[in-house]
């Protein structure tokens, strides 16, 4: 595999040298790179990132408003169907996805806290489901740029150059204290995430997870590159694949929509069929 994957890389480059495009400087060898070059490395070309994603714009995100069209896959990868999400966040813990366009299916997330509402009513969510959301939370990469970069423990490698999707990238390697660990790879001429790969183990089973989440189709939006398309894999099978109309950043999202009154609310103003 390491070969053949020289040899794209040579067949790559020599395309564009015929091309007239300069190839890249030959990139560091991470394996020569001493623990405390390997981690100035790689904060460099996390700072180079943040700068790209908007710099202070990007960092000073405190709420986003995001609407998309989210492609489904079952449990063998194969394509199940197709919803529209209106996705609010207030970072770092507070979600609420409203699915179809009417929005009478809703899920809430609110730090240790989960409700639902469809059809039948409101109801808790399952202990599992919050666990779930917030593990999700601690793995997602914008939270882990904005908030956990300082984070005690936090182990910093820089992973070495590579062709990725016909692109020049760089990575870095990230494990946080609880063996977690995070592998961005950025373009190496816009210094956006372009692939980024968290892997876990079950503390219990010993199981290994792979989630990879594919990001491409920047916007600017509110002074945030906005990625328009995300695709996610778990083990080799695709989970979703998202695709963005727009999203509204810092637009003063309230509290009072993460919580279980409404959901009761918004109950409570769904049209209810009558029964025959």
């Amino acid at each position: 595999m390491r070969l053949m994957r020289r040899s794209v890389v040579a067949i790559v480059l020599l395309a564009m040298g015929a091309l007239g495009v300069a190839a890249p400087v030959r990139a560091q060898n991470p394996e020569t790179l001493l623990p405390e070059q390997s981690a100035a490395k790689a904060k460099d070309l996390l700072q180079q990132a943040l700068a790209a994603l908007g710099g202070p714009a990007y960092l000073g995100v405190r709420d986003a408003d995001c609407s998309a069209r989210l492609s489904l896959f079952g449990h063998s990868g194969d394509l199940t169907g197709y919803d529209f999400i209106h996705d609010i966040w207030k970072f770092p813990d507070k979600n609420r996805t409203e699915y179809s366009k009417k929005g009478n299916v809703v899920d809430i997330y609110n730090g240790n806290q989960g409700w639902t509402l469809d059809r039948a009513g409101v109801a808790e969510a399952s202990a599992v489901a919050v666990e779930d959301f917030q593990e999700q939370v601690k793995k997602d990469m914008d939270n882990l740029l904005r908030y956990r970069l300082k984070e005690e423990g936090m182990i910093f490698r820089y992973g070495g150059s590579d062709i990725v999707d016909l692109k020049q990238v760089e990575w870095v390697e990230l494990v946080d204290r609880d063996r977690r660990t995070f592998r961005l790879a950025l373009d190496g001429s816009t210094h956006l995430p372009v692939r980024y790969v968290v892997l876990t183990r079950n503390p219990s089973t010993r199981e290994r997870t792979e989630e990879i989440t594919y990001f491409s189709n920047y916007h600017v939006e509110n002074g945030v590159q906005t990625p328009f398309q995300v695709t996610r894999e778990r083990n080799g099978l695709k989970i979703f694949q998202a695709f963005y109309y727009g999203c509204k950043y810092n637009s003063g999202v309230s509290d009072d929509l993460f919580s279980r009154a409404a959901l009761e609310k918004r109950w409570a103003e769904t049209p209810k069929k009558k029964k025959k």
